[in-house]
């Protein structure tokens, strides 16, 4: 595991370019999407898929592996490339400037994971909560059939 950026230059480098991230979906038919509830930074308290930043190098499929343990403390398989997220709304509110590419991911157990077993503050939704990133409830409720808004 290599070390995060630090901060300092994380804000010079994402204040100038857009940013790359993998977002982790993993859904089922009788839970819903799993979401995470942001605890820091400028979105503390909306609740987001998973995800985080692909660092220099790193492929795609490493960096959802990687982000899955990371941020929920699971190990996940990879699965489709379900499409691409745009955040406008970061940009126009004075942040950066990320591009999101969503993938399907399973866990390596056959039971979907029990929010309280992850390492973050996460729950399971078929309905999408009002404080959640617009471009996300957009695309989730493009993508699984499982959703409404």
């Amino acid at each position: 595991m290599t070390d995060p950026l630090p901060q300092e230059e994380f804000e010079r480098i994402f204040s100038r370019i857009p940013r790359l991230t993998v977002e982790i979906v993993i859904a089922s038919s009788d839970r819903g999407v799993l979401l995470a509830l942001r605890d820091s930074g400028p979105c503390v308290g909306l609740w987001h898929l998973p995800g985080g930043t692909v660092r220099f190098g790193e492929p795609l499929v490493e960096a959802v592996k990687r982000v899955a343990q990371d941020e929920l403390g699971i190990a996940v398989s990879v699965g489709q490339l379900l499409g691409y997220i745009e955040y406008p709304s970061h940009y126009n509110n004075g942040l950066d400037s990320p591009v999101g590419l969503a993938f399907r991911a399973q866990t390596s157990t056959a039971d979907m994971p029990d929010e309280r077993s992850l390492r973050c503050r996460c729950a399971w939704f078929t309905v999408l909560p009002g404080n959640m990133h617009e471009e996300q409830k957009k695309f989730l409720a493009r993508h699984l059939d499982i959703i409404s808004r």
